[in-house]
């Protein structure tokens, strides 16, 4: 029985940012680099990262096993299982499953000035609350951009109705 074992460009990305992360982590840990999250200290890479939701990071691998599955000619090739565990994964941890609330989402963050980091902590977590959204994104109010209250407020209300109407 044969086995295809493709990793697309895409998931490639995805492990290279993810292994990066940990060293990253082990290294600030062990002293030699200070970082802060709530201060959107993350390293310039980070900052300067395209990063996905999970929501788009499973549209992209639904796209890519439709591909595997078309292409492959012998109904015993699979992908890998690491493949189908990182699929399940981002299903099942996706608030948005309609490519077009996925869209709308990723719009409606990038207007508020974001960084990729707060965006996607944002998009894959939903905070009901503005005290929810300053708890998990705390740069939220700390960078002078003017996010007051009523604004991250609006910001959610304005994510539920996407969710809402999918």
């Amino acid at each position: 029985m044969s086995k295809i074992v493709i990793l697309g460009t895409e998931v490639q990305i995805i492990i290279a940012v993810y292994l990066i992360f940990r060293l990253k982590l082990s290294l600030s840990m062990s002293g030699e680099e200070e970082e802060n999250a709530a201060e959107l200290k993350i390293g310039d890479e980070f900052l300067k990262a395209k990063c996905l939701m999970n929501c788009e990071v499973s549209l992209i691998l639904e796209h890519k096993y439709e591909q595997l599955q078309q292409m492959s000619e012998d109904p015993l090739n699979q992908v890998s299982q690491v493949f189908e565990k990182s699929l399940q994964y981002v299903k099942r941890f996706s608030r948005y499953k309609n490519p077009d609330a996925v869209r709308q989402v990723r719009e409606l963050l990038s207007r508020q000035q974001l960084a990729e980091f707060e965006l996607c902590v944002l998009g894959n977590l939903c905070p009901e609350t503005v005290e929810e959204a300053i708890a998990m994104v705390p740069s939220i109010k700390s960078r002078g951009r003017g996010h007051d209250d009523e604004a991250i407020e609006k910001m959610l209300n304005d994510m539920s109705l996407i969710k809402k109407f999918e």
